[in-house]
């Protein structure tokens, strides 16, 4: 693969005009697309990807030119350097990659119907116009769009409509802008809208598969999340609208188009009859954070790849700063507790992760940038830990100079630092870059030495990893006013343990709030103290100690067989963090344990009793006015009952889904996927799953079509189980968009995980061919790692993936992952029988 070269360095662009015709159902277009620029050099190379160039003039004459398919180029000679202005003409066909310009289908009343939608980041902006499709090349647009219009149908673009004249739509000129963040999309679509107060228009569209009440949820948020981040920012959005728009098919999440937010339905409809709390929570956060980078990543973009984590970070960050704000009986900050925080400190324990900023070499490398658990997770946690240290007044104050310096332009990473250093009067550059520029994270070690408390740091690896010595500048926010703020040392003393302890009256703690990323290890004295005292210790704190201990097991450096006791304590914890955090240790002592097994079946008795006090006192059905806690909990330990296989769990699942099986949809949705998978799982028939089937094709309702997926994927029949997998490459039933979920709910089926893997085997190429080049297809290694765990399995998944292991895009998953199930291997070969014997001894 040939390196990256800039474009931009030869070429300027300041402004295009950009002429598309569109035909939905020869799946065609066809554009002309006006550049003008400033040509450093008389030979210049624009992008194009898959466009067929009929012409091409500088200046109206017709200039040599020379398509370069291999570098996504046209390579152009001009008669001279300096101002000119490029006339490209073409034809392209519309493809189902969900890249570039492409269409969504959807169904209503049985008939089907498509919208056109766009997706042009990272580089596929070339795919719908010939462009320097770089973020640095900022330039004004002039879009003009016509298509196979029919009455009553809607287009949209990242600026205010102008003009029709002859069916075509004359969009106004927009800011200076990048091109990955173009955006347009067509079909019959309904809508609501509203006003912030300071006069931006919001609105919600979607398909008409939806009913109307869908949209407004997301309304709520936006025109709210706007108004809080024209305050936080003090600087104004910066354009007329902002439109969100819900596609039936797309690959990412969501994409912070300017003007023009595009997401996943699942991320933007929300009933308001019926969903749970951490769904709605979740639609708020993505929503919170696209809207975060219509400054952040749009206004100022950054000016290579390598500083996605600028655009990324801040903006998952600034997602529940937002929430936060607007929704503050939530506690979103949990939700990130409990999400990102464990995301990312798995992942970055794995040597060979890549850094928050890293180098991009070659084009197939941008995409795989996009590591939802360094980027966005871990990122966010550095951005975090400096809002800790500023304060809201200097990072705001900080975020007012770094947009006036840099808007509608590019910056860099230190050009952040810098301003938030000049509002602050903290060198923030010299703390972050050893977070951003090294892969990884340290494990603070605590011991009482000869009295006095030694704190010493070093990089923490689960499995084999290389130390190179890595320092961090790490905040680590104790309980103890004698603890330094920052630890850049190896190693150091904090004071005599027993005066400490008796004016704290507490046990010693580290990273209290969990918002600094690193991991504490306790030695014995310090750990059998805060184990003493863990019902006085916050929630958070609570959470981070169990964490820190799940984490150090996964390293082998404590037992899980250590840890199982601590679960037992803090089973009827009424925290939402807390269970989630116990749930997850005891969902990884399955692992230890093989189907059908004695020890599986003590496994199961242990789970029973830690879900059953619990399960008592929640119920099945959520009740009026609970707390967030409970209805978060409840979910966790239900799934603890049914994996127990609690009879009296099973039989009120049942009940639940004979009494509505009419209208399973109806079902209340904290719990719904629990009876619809214990049904599979306990009363599976080919007529069950033919119905479930059938309604995930019909709903249009993305929360229950999620739920369906979980619930058939967990079938225990052999011939149901192929019955599902042979609807994989059938994208009427399971679209592309959703096929990772599926493929994952039978991997983790024992049952089905033979067949699943099969699959993926045989149909590499068609999985290849249908995703590949889309930032999710390296997940899909990564879903394997997550739940391979024998050496036979070990041996399959070298066998299949050590030859694509120069695959571009896929190099760093493959070998991170090896890693991954063979220290994984080792873990449970190791700790099997102490880890049995323990979980016995505790029922």
């Amino acid at each position: 693969m040939t390196e990256i070269t800039r474009f931009y360095d030869k070429f300027q662009p300041s402004r295009y005009d950009v002429f598309l015709v569109i035909n939905r159902g020869t799946k065609q277009f066809s554009g002309k697309t006006v550049i003008d620029g400033d040509a450093k050099v008389p030979s210049i190379s624009i992008h194009q990807k898959y466009l067929n160039i009929e012409s091409v003039q500088a200046d109206g004459k017709d200039v040599q030119f020379a398509v370069d398919n291999a570098n996504d180029a046209i390579n152009i000679d001009l008669p001279q350097a300096g101002e000119t202005t490029l006339t490209i003409t073409y034809n392209a066909k519309l493809t189902d990659s969900m890249m570039g310009i492409y269409p969504s289908y959807y169904e209503v009343n049985g008939e089907k119907k498509q919208i056109i939608g766009t997706q042009f980041e990272t580089t596929f902006a070339r795919q719908a116009f010939p462009c320097v499709d770089e973020p640095e090349a900022k330039a004004k647009f002039d879009m003009a769009i016509k298509f196979d219009e029919q009455p009553g149908e809607t287009i949209l673009a990242n600026m205010p409509e102008i003009r029709t004249e002859n069916g075509i739509h004359y969009f106004d000129t927009t800011v200076r802008m990048s091109t990955y963040l173009i955006a347009f999309a067509f079909g019959d679509l309904q809508s609501k809208t509203t006003e912030t107060k300071s006069g931006v228009e919001v609105g919600v569209f979607a398909t008409k598969a939806h009913k109307a009440n869908e949209l407004d949820f997301a309304l709520d948020i936006a025109k709210r999340a706007i108004e809080f981040y024209e305050d936080f920012y003090q600087t104004p959005y910066p354009l007329p609208h902002s439109w969100q728009l819900a596609l039936p098919d797309f690959s990412a999440g969501a994409m912070e188009n300017w003007g023009l937010v595009t997401y996943r339905e699942a991320y933007l409809m929300v009933d308001p009859d019926n969903t749970s709390l951490d769904t709605r929570q979740l639609v708020a956060t993505v929503i919170t954070h696209e809207l975060a980078h219509q400054w952040f990543g749009d206004l100022v973009t950054m000016k290579w790849w390598d500083n996605l984590w600028l655009n990324e970070s801040f903006a998952n960050m600034m997602e529940y700063v937002a929430v936060d704000a607007i929704e503050p009986e939530w506690n979103i900050w949990e939700m990130f507790q409990t999400s990102d925080v464990p995301a990312a400190l798995q992942r970055d324990a794995t040597d060979g992760v890549q850094s928050v900023h890293v180098q991009v070499n070659n084009p197939a490398e941008i995409d795989a940038l996009f590591d939802s658990a360094i980027v966005y997770a871990k990122g966010a946690r550095m951005l975090v830990m400096v809002r800790a240290l500023l304060g809201d007044d200097n990072l705001r104050a900080g975020l007012k100079k770094y947009f006036e310096a840099h808007k509608y332009g590019n910056a860099e990473g230190d050009d952040l630092w810098n301003a938030l250093g000049d509002a602050s009067g903290i060198d923030v550059g010299k703390i972050m870059h050893s977070w951003l520029e090294q892969p990884g994270y340290p494990v603070v070690t605590a011991s009482v030495v000869d009295g006095k408390i030694e704190l010493s740091q070093q990089q923490f690896f689960i499995g084999a990893g290389k130390d190179e010595g890595r320092l961090w500048q790490i905040p680590l926010n104790s309980n103890y006013g004698a603890t330094p703020k920052i630890m850049s040392e190896k190693t150091i003393t904090v004071g005599n343990y027993e005066e400490l302890h008796d004016d704290a009256k507490a046990p010693f703690l580290l990273n209290v709030g969990n918002n600094s990323h690193f991991i504490v290890k306790y030695d014995e004295t310090l750990l059998k103290d805060i184990l003493a005292n863990i019902d006085s210790i916050d929630s958070i704190s609570q959470l981070g100690i169990i964490q820190n201990l799940r984490l150090l097991a996964d390293a082998h450096q404590v037992s899980y067989a250590d840890i199982i006791p601590l679960l037992t304590k803090v089973a009827n914890s009424k925290s939402n963090v807390v269970n989630a955090e116990l749930y997850r240790v005891a969902n990884n002592l399955k692992k230890f344990v093989t189907a059908g097994s004695a020890e599986e079946e003590a496994l199961q008795k242990f789970f029973d009793k830690l879900s059953a006090q619990q399960v008592e006192r929640l119920g099945w059905i959520p009740k009026a006015n609970e707390s967030n806690d409970d209805q978060l909990t409840r979910p966790y330990v239900l799934n603890a009952a049914l994996y127990a296989n609690n009879k009296k769990a099973i039989a009120a699942a049942h009940d639940l889904f004979t009494a509505n099986k009419d209208k399973l949809a109806a079902l209340p949705a904290d719990i719904r996927v629990l009876v619809l998978r214990s049904e599979v799982k306990n009363y599976s028939s080919t007529e069950l799953i033919d119905n479930l089937l059938n309604d995930y094709v019909k709903s249009s309702d993305p929360s229950y079509k999620s739920d369906l997926s979980v619930a058939i994927t967990s079938t225990p029949k052999t011939e149901l189980i192929e019955k599902v997998i042979r609807q994989f490459e059938n994208a009427d039933v399971i679209k592309p968009q959703d096929l990772r979920s599926w493929y994952r709910g039978t991997l983790a089926n024992d049952n089905a995980q033979q067949a699943a893997w099969d699959w993926i085997r045989n149909d590499w190429s068609w999985l290849e061919k249908t995703v590949g080049g889309d930032m999710e297809f390296s997940t899909y290694i990564t879903v394997m790692s997550m739940i391979f765990h024998t050496p036979e399995r070990l041996a399959e998944f070298k066998a299949f993936f050590e030859p694509k292991i120069n695959t571009p895009g896929l190099t760093r998953e493959i070998q991170m992952d090896i890693k991954i199930v063979e220290t994984r291997v080792k873990l449970i070969e190791d700790e099997k029988e102490a880890v049995n014997k323990a979980i016995s001894a505790n029922n």
